[in-house]
């Protein structure tokens, strides 16, 4: 349990900054789950929408240092090809 004052206030903070991460990594998986719900209905366009969208809100997150770009740049990638492999 914090004692200090500073350790306390780290503490305030420490959970404001979960919950906007909470939210941020939230609001990135809905993005993700609606390009993968279009590669399911097969919706090549659709899809294309909504992987551009995705794209952009994960380079948000990767920018605030929520996901490793790495891992955003192979999960693009691989729905990216999926969703050239609907439209083929």
């Amino acid at each position: 349990m914090a004692n200090t004052s500073s350790a306390k206030k780290m503490v305030r903070k420490i959970e404001r900054r979960t919950a906007v991460n909470k939210a941020r990594r939230s609001r990135v998986r809905t993005y993700l789950r609606k390009v993968e719900e279009a590669i399911a209905a097969g919706d090549s366009t659709g899809a294309q929408d909504a992987l551009k969208v995705a794209q952009s809100e994960m380079q948000r997150a990767v920018g605030h240092g929520i996901f490793h770009k790495n891992m955003a740049s192979r999960k693009m990638s691989r729905l990216s090809g999926r969703i050239k492999a609907i439209g083929a």
